[in-house]
């Protein structure tokens, strides 16, 4: 068994971070999104895994990623020259893939459930397909599926105007290489890509063995900036273990579940969690409430930050206004000018969102 990890796209729905690096490689409590699969998929017994990257950015994965070793895998990287669809990603990655039966993980995808249970029905059941399904309130911003009682699938839609059900398609699928054949017989979509659906699509209308299983826990689709804090909110609350040993100095304060990273100051502080902070950053006269995750190398002076997400090497110093419900890009600068006349300054990258209150 394989997996294949799909690490390419735009991340237009995360910009402006996403405009220098991957949306896979923004960090949820301080380690990669894509991390989390990779642990998910090691963590099931598959330990040769591809990852397909796009030019954009497939060069950063490869840097902060690494072969597998770190993870206990091996890690094969494999270039899709252009983003034309799930299905084409497979098409990409034959040669990788050759004849064995594969996982398929979306990489900015966060589950709840371990992948065993699932792995098991795909081989016992000798399964053409299995894909994971949730019911959710917007069913036309996904890929949708109908299914029987049984659970054996019956239809696939990708984004339909009038969904034939309200169960999404989880960005992870089990795959037998009879997916390859499928896949060599569909077009492109109105959309120019070759959908996965519509290959999945082509198993059902041959009558192969294609079923579902519905995902229990949380599922979170890290695409939009409140859907990474939300996802940063659950893996602190379930993950975060408290450090042993804090460094603080003056009237500090450290209550509750805080992780703290080496060569990081807390001075004159609050942190309340669950919260994480990075490796040599510097927290001097502030409050940082729940939900925070703080990156390395994080300069903050006279700030406060409550259910927010600072990457690393940011600055911020003596906003009096606390900062809720931001994400905060690489370094980043946030600064209270002494200058008058007394106004906002602002140099604002392009798709940033900004709320004054």
């Amino acid at each position: 068994m394989k997996a294949l990890i799909l690490s390419g796209g735009k991340g237009t729905r995360l910009r402006p971070l996403t405009y220098t690096g991957a949306k896979q490689l923004v960090p949820v409590a301080n380690k990669p999104i894509l991390w989390y699969g990779i642990e998910g998929i090691v963590a099931a017994g598959i330990t040769d895994i591809g990852i397909v990257i796009s030019p954009e950015t497939g060069e950063e994965v490869k840097a902060k990623t690494g072969d597998g070793s770190r993870f206990g895998a091996k890690i094969t990287y494999i270039l899709q020259s252009e983003p034309a669809g799930l299905a084409h990603a497979v098409k990409v990655a034959r040669s990788f893939l050759g004849d064995s039966p594969f996982i398929m993980y979306l990489g900015d995808n966060l589950i709840q459930n371990q992948l065993d249970p699932f792995l098991e029905i795909f081989n016992k059941q000798k399964l053409d397909a299995l894909i994971l399904l949730r019911p959710v309130p917007n069913p036309s911003a996904f890929g949708v599926a109908k299914v029987d009682e049984n659970g054996r699938v019956l239809e696939l839609v990708e984004k339909p105007k009038v969904p034939p059900s309200n169960l999404a398609l989880v960005g992870i699928y089990f795959f037998a290489p009879t997916i390859h054949e499928a896949i060599a017989q569909i077009q492109p979509s109105p959309r120019g890509e070759l959908e996965i659906t519509d290959a999945i699509q082509q198993l059902i209308n041959q009558q192969k063995q294609v079923e579902a299983c519905n995902l229990e826990g949380w599922w979170l689709d890290t695409g939009k900036k409140d859907d990474l804090l939300s996802a940063n909110q659950i893996i602190l609350d379930s993950c975060i273990v408290a450090s042993t040993e804090i460094k603080v100095e003056g009237k500090s304060q450290i209550i509750g579940r805080v992780q703290v990273g080496k060569g990081t100051e807390i001075i004159n502080s609050t942190v309340r969690g669950p919260v994480v902070i990075g490796e040599n950053c510097r927290i001097e006269n502030c409050f940082v409430g729940p939900y925070s995750s703080i990156g390395d190398r994080v300069t903050m002076i006279d700030a406060d930050i409550e259910h927010s997400v600072i990457l690393q090497g940011a600055k911020i110093v003596a906003i009096h206004q606390r900062i809720v419900d931001s994400v905060i890009g690489q370094r980043a600068q946030l600064t209270n000018a002494p200058a008058r006349p007394k106004a906002l300054r602002f140099m604002i990258g392009d798709d940033s969102q900004i709320e004054l209150a």
